[in-house]
């Protein structure tokens, strides 16, 4: 199989995460106009023990994917496929078991959790996801450690068409029999969507699997023993931000009570932190996921062949190009916050200066993820989450000094973010240049980026602000704008030399064999 290199992944798996989040919308706004506000939180109610779940089955793919691309590095085929067959054991278990717990539990877990009864269709039917998502992310992270991103962003891009498809589709079906069965069906499409998604990627395994000339796997049991010591550190991780998100839901808005907000007040503005900033924000980390995902294997595979400058040469490849998402999204965002909400949700910009805000943490969590999977392809699983957990007492210490100050409210929670991922990130990169001995090229990294933001915003403010005077449409000026920032931003790459453009052309177009970042 064709490797790709850490751009090419990148690339591929990004554009696929952007996908997928559009056609997200295609299931938000039928569902809200079927069911309203009503149904979607009888949706949304169960929705997060689906998200906990796949928290806490997120460090399993991870491992897979360093296993797969440590073995295929030293060319251990059997390697390969024995790690693939331990981890579908083991997160056929782990989903099944999720799977048979909330449909047995599913009553008592309403009760406790002092729902309505109508939610209990949504949560029947959220049920079985785990089982099918398992499937689909273990051979993910196959895929992934072979490195070649292709197939995962093929399957991310068919569970959301499937999810869209048979959510809404049975949102609609099931509406006559009243609310609470529509949610459920809407809820039943994240099932749907791990199975298609999963049905596409055993196919691609089947074929891929004749490549392997290996017709009986002996087994060894140590492969189980590291999936799993590499696993529950990144799953740990993973479940600390999930819990995080739980507190920050109570907190927050506990907080702004005692600022002397209404309840009514507490609502609006926390809505607009977690329902507009937080989902704007999530854009450009979609394309940080996709690095880290392409990390992850690459780093694996250069560090077990004992590669030191190679693995010097990726670490500060990645840091840049994360530094290169990370500082136009975080200016952009912050200078056009007014009219991106107008253009996302006309006639509902209300919260843009939070979004404003909020932007400012957009370097430090790229920053954070980006060592995290470096850290993890290295080998170092346990720093990162401790890292991570001092991140998350300083964003709860900060939240809870400043939300209740009336004239900080809502901002401290902005500002827990910001502080807590500071620490993280500057913690991580410490640990990280300590233990590879990299070094990092601030000027390359950080000070060419950045110049080249600033310039890139200066002109996008500018074009905004007179295609606005010609066209009287914030809409038309925020799509121009941005277009030509893009185009503008990608030039001054190449000027700055941040990237060599025969360098990215080579990589992104790249087909021989065995190809490396």
């Amino acid at each position: 199989m064709k490797k790709q290199s850490l751009i090419k992944g990148t690339f591929i798996l990004g554009i696929a995460g952007i996908l997928a989040k559009f056609l997200g919308i295609f299931f938000r706004w039928p569902l809200q106009m079927l069911i309203g506000d009503e149904g979607v939180g009888y949706y949304q109610m169960s929705f997060p023990l689906y998200m906990f779940f796949i928290a806490v089955a997120s460090g399993i793919p991870i491992a897979i994917s360093k296993m797969v691309s440590e073995s295929n590095a030293v060319h251990n085929e059997e390697g390969v496929i024995l790690v693939l067959r331990k981890a579908m054991m083991l997160m056929v278990i782990l989903g099944t078991g999720f799977t048979a717990l909330l449909l047995i539990f599913s009553k008592p877990i309403i009760q406790f959790l002092k729902w309505g009864n109508e939610s209990y269709y949504s949560l029947i039917a959220i049920a079985f996801a785990p089982i099918f998502i398992s499937i689909m992310s273990v051979f993910r992270g196959f895929f992934q450690g072979l490195q070649n991103m292709n197939y995962s962003a093929v399957s991310q891009i068919i569970e959301q068409i499937g999810r869209v498809i048979v959510g809404v589709g049975l949102a609609y079906i099931l509406l006559p029999k009243g609310i609470e069965y529509s949610a459920g069906g809407a809820a039943l499409g994240a099932a749907a969507g791990g199975l298609f998604g999963g049905i596409y990627l055993i196919i691609k395994y089947l074929h891929i699997r004749k490549e392997f000339k290996v017709k009986r796997v002996r087994d060894n049991t140590d492969v189980l023993g590291k999936l799993l010591y590499i696993a529950i550190p990144v799953s740990l991780g993973a479940a600390v931000s999930s819990i995080m998100s739980l507190i920050d839901s109570a907190l927050v808005p506990q907080k702004l009570l005692e600022a002397g907000f209404t309840y009514k007040q507490c609502t609006i503005v926390y809505g607009q932190l977690t329902g507009k900033a937080s989902i704007m924000i999530n854009v450009p980390l979609t394309l940080s996921a996709a690095l880290c995902a392409s990390l992850v294997p690459i780093i694996a595979e250069s560090h077990v062949l004992n590669r030191k400058s190679e693995v010097n040469n990726k670490v500060g490849l990645a840091m840049k190009f994360s530094m290169v998402i990370a500082l136009p999204s975080c200016v952009g965002l912050f200078c056009l916050a007014r009219p991106i909400l107008d253009l996302i949700f006309p006639g509902q910009s209300a919260g843009f200066d939070i979004l404003q805000y909020s932007a400012l943490s957009i370097p430090f969590i790229i920053i954070a993820q980006t060592s995290t999977a470096i850290l993890q392809g290295a080998g170092y699983y346990i720093a990162p989450v401790i890292i991570l957990g001092l991140g998350c007492i300083v964003k709860i210490v900060i939240t809870l000094l400043m939300v209740p100050i009336p004239s900080i409210n809502i901002y401290g929670a902005v500002i827990g973010s910001i502080g807590g991922y500071i620490v993280s990130s500057s913690l991580n990169m410490l640990f990280l240049t300590r233990k590879l001995k990299v070094k990092i090229k601030v000027s390359d990294i950080f000070i060419k980026p950045a110049f080249a933001s600033i310039l890139m915003i200066i002109a996008v403010v500018i074009i905004y602000m007179n295609v606005y005077n010609y066209t009287i449409s914030s809409k038309i000026a925020c799509i121009l704008s941005i277009m030509l920032g893009m185009l503008i931003y990608g030039i001054l790459v190449v000027l700055f030399k941040i990237f060599e453009y025969s360098y990215v052309k080579k990589k992104l177009f790249k087909k021989q064999r065995g190809e490396r970042a």
